[in-house]
């Protein structure tokens, strides 16, 4: 876990003082398909590695092959592009029963390459109402992945001064959410985390006492997806969109 902050704000979180009035001390967002894309990456990264090996097994194959990889190698490599580029390239030696040329190997380091030096694109309406929530809230910025290509993303979104505080953290769980408030001397009960994974943004979230808002993203990785808390489940919000935020927070702190 690591703590980034920001410049012209710091890792107390004392850049906006709570409005008198509001539930939550702390708004807190996810980063990656949250605010800016980055699941699109992998897809397009995945279809050309199947392109790649589609001289030696079908389509579907090479995607459950390399979706065992990811899920093998997580305690090891973590989340992020350079544990991705790694399982590609057990999967690419595994399927090819070790034939691969090193040229092929050079392709998928390019692909990764591409992959870390794609610009950042902020989803619809994120700039507005990052800036629209930190200008009432406390905000910080909760993501898990590689450290030094979460804050590039970070730098070039152009957020970061909205952030008391850019938290890298290896998982998102229970455990994880729990330190971070300690740490932060924030309540459960008035902690909001914003994000589109369930497993990641939502549940655990809940699971200590806070409140979570889902935001659903065009495509979600496998390992992410989740059954949703039930109808009415205490601190649990979806929205369809981010801009739809303000106006939520509006309605649940009147009442």
């Amino acid at each position: 876990m690591y703590a980034l902050p920001r410049a012209g704000a710091n890792a107390t979180l004392c850049a906006v003082a709570p409005t008198v009035g509001t539930r939550f001390d702390v708004i807190a967002f996810d980063g990656d398909d949250t605010l800016w894309h980055n699941e699109r990456l992998f897809v397009e990264a995945q279809s050309q590695f199947r392109a790649l090996l589609s001289a030696f097994h079908a389509p579907e194959w090479i995607d459950a092959r390399l979706a065992e990889a990811e899920r093998r190698n997580l305690p090891h490599f973590g989340y992020g592009i350079k544990g991705f580029a790694l399982s590609m390239i057990e999967t690419a030696i595994d399927l090819t029963e070790e034939r691969i040329e090193s040229r092929d190997i050079r392709r998928i380091l390019d692909i990764v390459r591409g992959m870390l030096s794609a610009d950042v694109e902020l989803l619809d309406h994120a700039a507005e109402t990052v800036a629209a929530v930190a200008a009432t809230h406390r905000v910080m910025l909760i993501t898990k992945g590689d450290l030094h290509d979460q804050e590039r993303k970070v730098e070039q979104s152009g957020l970061g001064r909205h952030f008391g505080s850019v938290e890298v953290v290896s998982e998102k769980n229970p455990a994880t959410y729990a330190g971070l408030l300690r740490r932060h001397g924030i309540i459960a009960e008035r902690f909001l985390m914003v994000g589109n994974s369930l497993r990641s943004d939502v549940l655990p979230v809940l699971e200590i006492g806070g409140s979570a808002v889902h935001i659903p993203y065009e495509l979600t990785w496998d390992h992410e997806v989740a059954d949703p808390p039930p109808a009415g489940h205490p601190g649990f919000h979806s929205i369809p969109g981010i801009a739809l935020l303000p106006a939520l927070l509006d309605g649940i702190e009147a009442g």
